[in-house]
């Protein structure tokens, strides 16, 4: 699709996607926001949208998405800290029981990830720093394909390890959040 026909379809969706907006967030100022940022990401990934699709609930799948990520950041956000003596997470529901026999430190997953092979390794890294995956297929001349795989199996190697040191991943995070 050309670039004034992706800008045209986008422009006749202008009240479409401003209503749904405010429908999702209910507040005048957020919708011109989440509006905004839809368009913005639908511009910026217009080589992704295949021509004889819906265009319209693609557009509409954006703006969701989007929504429901900010709405998960802001809950994460919410959460408040009580720093008084008995230290509890307010609105959590949970308290936190801190077993050092069960924990891991931050040198020995270091260690565990510095002893990953070279090719596991650094696409991993990358990712944990918070590059994209096309950016480190970019940065690394490797295939997309290949740095998913890299690094689905770097955090498979990990897990082995944690779980041949500490016990069943499982048991240790649910010992940690009991």
């Amino acid at each position: 699709m050309s670039v004034p026909e992706f800008n045209n379809q986008l422009f006749t969706l202008n009240s479409s996607l401003n209503a749904f907006a405010y429908n999702l967030t209910k507040n005048s100022e957020e919708a011109k926001d989440l509006y905004q940022e839809t368009t913005l990401r639908a511009i910026s990934n217009r080589e992704k949208f295949r021509p004889g699709t819906n265009f319209k609930a693609w557009m509409f799948t954006i703006m969701k998405n989007i929504f429901i990520n900010q709405y998960r950041k802001k809950q994460k956000a919410n959460t408040v800290i009580d720093k008084t003596e008995n230290l509890f997470y307010i609105n959590s529901g949970k308290t936190i029981r801190n077993e050092a026999d069960t924990n891991i430190s931050l040198n020995e997953l270091e260690s565990m990830v510095g002893n990953l092979d070279e090719g596991l390794r650094i696409p991993f890294e990358l990712h944990f720093e918070g590059y994209k995956y096309q950016e480190i297929s970019d940065q690394l001349g490797l295939p997309l394909g290949t740095v998913k795989s890299r690094i689905f199996f770097a955090r498979k190697a990990l897990k082995q390890n944690i779980k041949y040191l500490y016990g069943d991943y499982n048991t240790i995070r649910t010992s940690l959040t009991a």
